[in-house]
């Protein structure tokens, strides 16, 4: 007897189909609620400069300062005091990573910035205070570096009410 050709089968138990699976839901991207809800730090940029997104109000500044690192925060609390207190109508923004001061319709007056070892504050028309504040070499813009307990806040009210009063600066 010859062999038929090719494999040979045995006969087996036949197996059930399968039932058709239903899809499985994709696992979520996002953070579960308890994670969601942590506000994140903003992160520190050279010098301890905290990166906070571009937007107007008080919020985003409140938030800046907030991130600033150690005694600079300090500072910032007083400069923002003292802004408010010496021109209540002011308008605020940040922009570049760094408060802006204005008044609206007239343009920004102040900004100021962190450095690792000090905050400079920069009055865009510095050249036009009495006196002209220390730093600068520029055409219009004078500035002043603020280390900590180093703030002369009656000078510095000074500056700001007459920079306030002047034509400011617009981008």
């Amino acid at each position: 007897m010859n062999a038929p050709p090719g494999p040979v089968r045995m006969p087996s138990k036949a197996k059930p189909k399968a039932k058709p699976r239903a899809k499985l839901a994709k696992p979520r991207k996002t953070a579960p609620k308890s994670q969601s809800r942590k506000a994140t730090k903003p992160t520190l940029l050279a010098g301890g400069n905290p990166q906070i997104a571009k937007a107007d109000g008080d919020a985003p500044v409140q938030a800046y300062i907030a991130a600033m690192p150690g005694g600079k925060r300090d500072i910032g609390k007083r400069l923002d005091a003292l802004i408010v207190h010496s021109v209540p109508n002011v308008r605020k923004a940040v922009k570049w990573n760094s408060p802006f001061y204005g008044i609206e319709g007239q343009g920004w007056f102040l900004s100021f910035h962190v450095f690792t070892h000090y905050v400079k504050a920069t009055f865009f028309r510095g050249t036009s205070l009495v006196p002209v504040p220390p730093g600068g070499t520029g055409k219009d813009a004078r500035w002043i570096d603020i280390r900590e307990d180093d703030l002369d806040e009656a000078q510095m009210a000074t500056w700001v009410k007459q920079a306030a009063a002047l034509p400011g600066w617009v981008p």
